[in-house]
């Protein structure tokens, strides 16, 4: 049994210094000497090597059965009992009104709320008319869009944005709408488990915003809504695309069961699919099965707002409930870069650091990021005022994946607040300002700071969403070493993903100095079989650069500066003898936390290589 499952159960039941007198690198500059990378010196770890990595799997966690009664309701409930007949079997059923009236401590976007009352949808910098938007479940619209307007997210934007007089008609107005149009369950996004359970959560928690109107038939026609997309879902539970849908659906169920008269037996049954995929959800320490801060997040945001039914009705939530909030929250925080903001990984884009804050202040977690998400699949290590973090995972199981990317052994970097080395990010907002086009692409290996073989991903990148074949292990250990006098860490990673196309493991050496301000890498190609194979194979290196930086080539075509806007400055040189190799310069893009596609450069480190394997090492380094 895995540690998340365990915890619900308990709830419930190095190199060489290099020379400081060497010279920074200008704009452009004469040939200089290429820096060789040698292997540290390395003494005993004080961390234990980690297992190989591999695809995360669902805990193997089971709910506790409760007492007799419940369980008999339960049973009873799925067969199909109606819950006033099991509520209160002796008395009339209770006319449709809700129990309370929700407080959520999440705070929506003030500037979308702003624009729906000025009449537009703005989706991830993208604005829609509402007089424009086909709300109909038949509609191809992109994924960002089916979220936002069958889901409901827009109530929480809208009651942030203004007190809740001036939301009202805009709320009831947008529902209204909505409702013309799907007056009946059918197929398509709009009753997909996951939207579906989002908005009948949203419409629970933000009720105040759409049962204001004093027409009496109006607000019968809502609730009635209500307890028929309830009715639903409890028939459709089995049909959750993946387990953050099923969260979302137990959510709405269970919130349905706590603000629905006779919801007694809609709660136990809610509760109970509830906490048995809460312990599906996640990976040994805390990390969602999609392996995408995104998805953490929508978790979190699940059950914060559940919480917040029970407050309404003065109930206890199952401890389940905080339990996972306290597995969730570490993971998370483990992904922030200097400027507070997420990583780019797995189909999210730079999540900003507002955005994050409110998250965890509205979960009430009080906590210190997790030290170890080995499970998860990153690795982070903070040094000075730098940050690097590296996937080293493979990407997530087809069924679990949402944006699966091909980012194995990338990594990102930051020195303060000023992101260096990024991934583009962004493929899960493609439909917004991010063209649908380039989705596909934004998930792919060349779109993050990794290297490649032959233009070739290191795991297929299929559509919607989807992965193929590829990286099936990853092996990794994590050290501190001594490098100077003064001490560093150093992660070893390599994975498999190219060895059936090229019979070569791609091993990535990185070590980050004390003071955060070097970072030495050595990317190695190794032949899987005792004899590699002959001939030579394109590879390419790269590094996209964060936004704002000025960048300069050597012209010896092995080394760059950096120029930061906050004055600092920083070099990236070649090491080794391999003249293939030569560092260049190309475009790039990189997707920022409201969704805009930013223009950026990339360094590429490029040239032939042998099928037999090579190295090729590099150094970052501030200079003055």
């Amino acid at each position: 049994m895995s540690a998340a499952g365990e915890a619900l159960k308990r709830a419930d039941a190095g190199s060489q210094d290099s020379d400081p007198t060497q010279p920074a690198l200008p704009l452009s500059a004469a040939r200089a000497e290429p820096l060789a990378v040698p292997p540290p010196k390395v003494p005993a770890p004080t961390e234990p090597p980690a297992e190989p990595s591999r695809a995360l799997v669902a805990s193997d966690f089971r709910p506790p059965s409760g007492n007799a009664l419940n369980r008999a309701i339960v049973w009873a409930y799925r067969l199909g009992v109606p819950c006033a007949v099991l509520a209160a079997p002796l008395r009339k059923p209770q006319g449709l009104r809700l129990l309370g009236t929700v407080e959520t401590p999440l705070q929506g976007d003030r500037a979308q709320g702003t624009a729906l009352r000025a009449g537009h949808f703005l989706i991830y910098g993208a604005r829609v008319a509402i007089g424009e938007m086909d709300f109909a479940s038949s509609t191809r619209t992109p994924a960002p869009f089916q979220r936002v307007v069958h889901g409901f997210g827009w109530l929480r934007d809208l009651a942030s944005s203004a007190p809740r007089p001036q939301c009202t008609a805009t709320a009831e107005r947008v529902l209204q709408r909505w409702m013309d149009l799907n007056p009946a369950p059918a197929k398509g996004p709009a009753w997909s488990v996951e939207h579906t359970g989002q908005r009948l959560l949203a419409w629970l928690v933000h009720a105040p915003l759409i049962l204001s109107s004093e027409d009496k038939r109006e607000r019968r026609r809502i609730l009635s809504a209500m307890d028929e997309t309830a009715r639903w879902l409890d028939r459709q539970m089995g049909s959750a695309e993946d387990k953050l849908a099923a969260l979302a659906g137990w959510c709405a169920i269970t919130a349905a069961g706590i603000l629905l008269p006779d919801g007694k037996p809609r709660r136990l049954f809610g509760e109970s699919g509830l906490v048995k995929t809460l312990g599906e959800l996640v990976s040994e320490d805390g990390g969602t099965l999609s392996r995408s801060p995104l998805a953490q997040m929508d978790a979190i945001a699940l059950l914060i707002d559940l919480k917040a039914c029970y407050a309404a009705v003065g109930r206890t939530p199952p401890r389940a409930i905080d339990t996972m909030l306290g597995l969730l929250v570490p993971p998370l925080l483990a992904l922030r870069h200097g400027d507070g903001g997420l990583g780019s990984w797995q189909g999210a884009g730079a999540i900003p650091a507002h955005r994050l804050a409110s998250l965890i202040e509205a979960s009430g977690i009080r906590t210190r990021p997790a030290r170890d998400t080995r499970h998860w699949g990153y690795q982070q290590v903070s040094a000075g005022r730098s940050t690097l973090q590296i996937d080293t995972a493979p990407p997530p199981r087809p069924r679990d994946a949402r944006f699966g990317c091909a980012s194995t052994l990338a990594m990102e970097f930051s020195s303060g607040t000023q992101r260096l080395i990024i991934n583009c990010g962004g493929a899960a907002w493609a439909g917004g300002q991010v063209p649908l086009r380039i989705e596909q692409g934004l998930r792919a290996s060349a779109a993050h700071s990794t290297l490649t073989l032959d233009d070739a991903n290191s795991t297929a990148i299929l559509i919607k969403g989807q992965i193929g074949k590829g990286v099936d292990t990853v092996d990794v250990t994590r050290k501190t070493v001594e490098v100077g006098g003064r001490p560093a860490t150093r992660i070893d990673a390599s994975h498999d993903g190219y060895v059936s196309r090229f019979g070569l493991l791609h091993r990535r050496i990185l070590l980050l100095s004390a003071d955060g301000e070097e970072l030495r890498g050595e990317d190695v190609l190794e032949p899987y079989a005792r004899r590699g194979k002959r001939g030579k194979i394109g590879f390419a290196i790269r590094f996209h650069i964060g936004p704002g930086i000025e960048i300069g080539l050597a012209e010896d075509g092995r080394g760059a500066g950096l120029a930061l806007p906050d004055g600092s400055y920083w070099q990236m040189r070649l090491g080794g003898d391999n003249a293939d190799a030569q560092l260049t310069l190309e475009e790039s893009l990189w997707v920022d936390g409201e969704g805009r596609p930013q223009p950026t450069q990339q360094l590429v480190i490029e040239g032939l290589t042998s099928r037999g394997g090579g190295s090729f090492p590099w150094l970052l380094k501030k200079m003055g």
